[in-house]
């Protein structure tokens, strides 16, 4: 095998849904070390577990680091074999920037600064909880989070008109409702700023129940608020519903029914 059948060979196998079953093994076994991960960082937030398995949980932590740090180069060295970034520097460095690739990187750089700088105990725990957005690297391997994904772009500007009528909604309503409250309870409705919360708790029908009005048309317009609320505030679930089921059905058309492979644009 020489240089350039290497580069494509390591292409296939760290690409997913390419590779054939050695790339599918690895995929599982990338998404599998990523849950192992999240969970030692949630123990190591129990002292009594930390004090007891600490030495375990930190060679959980160089093996995922070292495995995650394969994994990035691999994608860097061997993302050239793709036409999008088929320059040799120039094209690294764009895909090096690319959405996936960040996070990529913010997996596995936590440790590296705090192995090579002396820092602060609390600033060290702040950079191992970081180490949480290993779970993002499930996208990459996850075929439903990049449905998620598609249908996020699909729906975007219905979903930017839906949160601008529930952000119109959500200041009108802590408007409304510090005027009709400020004087009955002014140290907790003491501006629209701070009654923003009661607003939101009572649209999202959370209802924490540390601000609520005490007046008559404070209650009334409380109750019209929530049922407007209620409505409103699932419209983003609707449009979500809607993108998914026009995602699964381009989906759908696009697979042979017979085999379940994709099928191509001149087919």
């Amino acid at each position: 095998m020489n240089y350039t059948q290497a580069r494509s060979f390591t292409y296939e196998i760290f690409a997913p849904r390419l590779g054939g079953r050695l790339g599918a093994a690895f995929d599982w076994g990338i998404m599998g070390l990523i849950v192992i991960n999240i969970i030692a960082v949630l123990l190591e937030t129990v002292d009594p577990i930390a004090a007891t398995y600490g030495r375990e949980l930190y060679l959980i932590e160089i093996i995922s680091v070292s495995v995650f740090t394969i994994e990035y180069l691999a994608h860097v060295w061997s993302i050239i074999e793709t036409r999008k970034y088929d320059n040799p520097i120039l094209g690294r460095i764009r895909f090096t920037f690319t959405p996936l690739m960040i996070i990529d990187l913010l997996a596995i750089l936590p440790f590296y600064l705090a192995s090579i700088f002396a820092v602060d105990t609390r600033f060290l725990r702040a950079m191992r909880l970081v180490r949480v957005i290993r779970l993002l690297k499930i996208a990459r391997y996850s075929e439903s989070i990049r449905s998620f994904a598609t249908v996020l772009r699909s729906q975007k500007e219905k979903l930017v008109v839906a949160a601008a009528m529930n952000l119109i909604l959500l200041v009108l309503s802590s408007s409304i409702m510090y005027q009709l409250e400020h004087n009955a309870q002014p140290e907790l409705f003491s501006s629209i700023p701070a009654t923003l919360w009661w607003g939101a708790m009572t649209l999202t029908t959370v209802g924490y129940g540390d601000m609520y009005p005490v007046t008559q048309g404070g209650q009334v317009a409380g109750s019209l608020i929530a049922v407007f609320g209620i409505g409103l505030f699932a419209l983003p679930a609707s449009i979500l519903a809607a993108g998914f089921i026009e995602d699964s059905q381009a989906t759908d058309d696009n697979v042979c029914p017979h085999c379940g492979e994709e099928l191509s644009q001149n087919e």
